[in-house]
């Protein structure tokens, strides 16, 4: 299973990674330019909406950066637990420690973002990412064991997986990880996106801890783009990451094994301004549904007002294939004829538009209604 090329960390000039700063600059350009409208749009939100955006970055980040990892956790222990953590009013639930764990460090993350990163730091964060794993003897510390910590999968035969990555071995960990955190910390001309994705690579191709590398590098990610921009992201990296996951493991592949790191930070930086573009248009449809309410304040019935907030829980994309009569009945045990009335109501008031007929009529949020 030996590599013929070189890994990065072998490699002469390592860890001096290098880039085309001219080429990343558009994309740079246009991160801070959206950082800017997006800090502009949030200043407008409510206190409470404010809170409903911090939750619902934290959880989907939370949420997707264990799903490319193959892990699939309950997404309202996710965020009652960010809840708790945050003073957020929550029903009691009994929390997994998967997703207490993530919660944690998301949290942390978010709370700490301008702190530096230290060892102890990581070491918090992997213990809790993983909380009640028994099949791990090194939690909360560096890998030392000396076994090869590889990253395979199955080849053509059984014989012969196919290695996508090789870390430095465990005794190089320590002081590889000393030059990271130095490097990371230091005072850095970096722009936010570079610096960010540089941080990614980096931390991976060290891949420091017997397992939650992945998770972690994200959230360190996350981290420096905070730190560049002074203040949180409210963006869910993890989500775009997730609905790009094979390129995103075939680029990281390719980076691995060389210095010039230009395709890996324009594939990063893509990926980021997709997650901002998508936190843009959270916080525009938290802004949506505070209008619609504030206008239809006193106009709605006890069950037009909970199918309503029904549908904004679904988030901008709402109901899969619209709401039907049939939903709105499950939602609010409105018998038929009743439905038809609140419904048609909702179309009037604007709140809802209204797609089809008879038994294919579906109904949509209207945000765009004065």
């Amino acid at each position: 299973m030996q590599s013929i090329m070189a890994w990065n960390w072998e490699l002469a000039e390592w860890p001096n990674f290098a880039w085309d700063a001219a080429e990343l600059a558009p994309l740079e350009q246009r991160f801070l330019l959206g950082s800017g409208e997006l800090a502009g749009v949030f200043k407008h939100l409510e206190a409470s909406d404010q809170d409903e955006l911090v939750m619902e970055s934290l959880s989907n980040e939370a949420m997707t950066t264990s799903e490319i990892e193959g892990e699939t956790l309950d997404r309202a222990s996710v965020q009652s637990s960010i809840k708790r953590q945050l003073g957020i009013a929550t029903e009691p639930r009994r929390v997994p420690p998967a997703e207490q764990g993530i919660a944690e460090i998301m949290v942390d993350a978010y709370r700490s973002y301008a702190n530096p990163l230290h060892h102890e730091t990581l070491f918090s964060w992997h213990r809790s990412l993983m909380a009640g794993r028994t099949d791990l003897s090194e939690i909360g510390q560096y890998r030392t064991t000396e076994e090869p910590m590889q990253i395979v999968s199955a080849g053509r035969f059984p014989d012969s997986p196919t290695v996508h990555f090789e870390a430095p071995p465990s005794n190089r960990v320590a002081d590889e990880m000393n030059t990271f955190l130095a490097w990371f910390n230091a005072a850095s001309p970096l722009p936010a996106l570079t610096r960010a994705g540089i941080a990614h690579l980096y931390f991976e191709s060290i891949h420091p801890f017997a397992d939650g590398n992945g998770r972690l590098g994200r959230a360190i990610s996350e981290k420096a783009i905070a730190q560049n921009l002074g203040r949180p992201t409210y963006s869910s990296l993890a989500s775009v990451i997730l609905s790009r996951r094979r390129a995103y493991y075939d680029s990281l592949e390719r980076a691995s094994r060389i210095m010039e790191v230009t395709e890996w930070l324009l594939w990063f930086g893509d990926a980021a301004l997709e997650a901002q573009r998508n936190t843009t248009n959270m916080v525009e449809f938290i802004l949506a549904k505070t209008q619609l309410f504030d206008r239809l304040r006193g106009q709605l019935n006890p069950r037009q007002e909970k199918a309503l907030r029904r549908m904004f829980q679904e988030g901008p994309d709402g109901f899969k294939g619209g709401l039907s009569a049939g939903n709105y009945s499950k939602i609010t045990g409105a018998p038929p004829a009743t439905t038809t009335r609140d419904l048609s109501d909702l179309v009037e008031k604007g709140a809802l538009s209204r797609v089809g007929e008879n038994r294919h009529t579906r109904y949509y949020l209207n945000q765009n209604a004065p």
